[in-house]
């Protein structure tokens, strides 16, 4: 990953990837998961799931910018460890996109569709969270994943060559902000859509699940491509904030469609 040598390119890029991080499908799914349940445990506390989940996610984040920009004077991220994260991502989108298209293809069509995340399969059990401090918990322990760690680990020591410890703390809450935005959007409109149970609701679902799945293959295929095709290598070097805006704007789009299917007049909705 080529990042950008000034310092206000290089946080409005760590911004977007955090934006972008906040849309990983793990994320949605585990998100759903805790909103689901609190919306069952605690209404008033299910919205925030979000964002109490995306603050927990964002302190292990700093803690690795931190602990990476004191080291970053004796050690330096492997050349290697780019060629491993992007192979390990490949593999996981691609199986995410199909994961999320099997969910929407096979939910009964009186559902509202949930999305699909590996970890949070996982670690299922987790999502039946309802204290704050717990919710936060499950998004730190999230955080402890391969592209998560490396990915803040990249950040940190482009950050420490721009001017040390602060810099690296700088964009690891930058980071933070761009993902608690979109998680906290994610869990406000989840809780929203959960607590409807018609027939928008249902196509809004199926709407973003699908949306879920288009991307994460699309991305998947692009990081494929340019392994396979080194000219596609070449063109795509240096464009990483246009894809991260690009995938943004679909999902944002994406979403905003199905808020306006979800909007169903009070005399529309089912009963309880």
């Amino acid at each position: 990953m080529e990042l950008p040598n000034d310092w206000i390119g290089l946080l409005t890029l760590v911004f977007v990837f955090g934006a972008k991080h906040g849309l990983d499908a793990d994320h949605l799914a585990t998100i759903d998961g805790l909103t689901r349940y609190n919306l069952r445990q605690a209404p008033a506390r299910a919205r925030w799931c979000g964002s109490l989940f995306s603050l927990g996610h964002g302190s292990v984040i700093m803690l690795i910018a931190l602990g990476v920009g004191v080291a970053s004077s004796r050690w330096q991220v492997p050349a290697w460890m780019d060629d491993v994260g992007s192979w390990i991502s490949i593999g996981f989108l691609t199986l995410l996109g199909l994961l999320n298209l099997r969910a929407v293809l096979l939910t009964d069509s009186a559902a509202v569709v949930a999305p699909v995340g590996l970890k949070a399969g996982l670690l299922g059990r987790l999502q039946s969270a309802s204290h704050p401090l717990a919710i936060a918990a499950v998004g730190a322990l999230f955080a402890l994943s391969f592209d998560t760690m490396s990915q803040a680990a990249l950040f940190a020591v482009t950050a420490t060559q721009h001017g040390g410890l602060v810099h690296a703390l700088t964009l690891g809450l930058v980071f933070t902000c761009g993902m608690l935005v979109m998680d906290g959007i994610n869990g406000l409109w989840i809780a929203r859509l959960l607590s409807r149970a018609d027939q928008r609701a249902r196509i809004a679902s199926r709407v973003m699940g699908l949306m879920v799945a288009t991307i994460s293959l699309a991305v998947a295929s692009l990081g494929l491509a340019r392994w396979l095709h080194t000219d596609l290598a070449g063109w795509y070097a240096g464009k990483e904030l246009e894809l991260g805006i690009g995938v943004i704007v679909l999902l944002a789009l994406s979403f905003l469609s199905a808020r306006l299917l979800s909007r169903a007049p009070v005399a529309a909705r089912l009963p309880p």
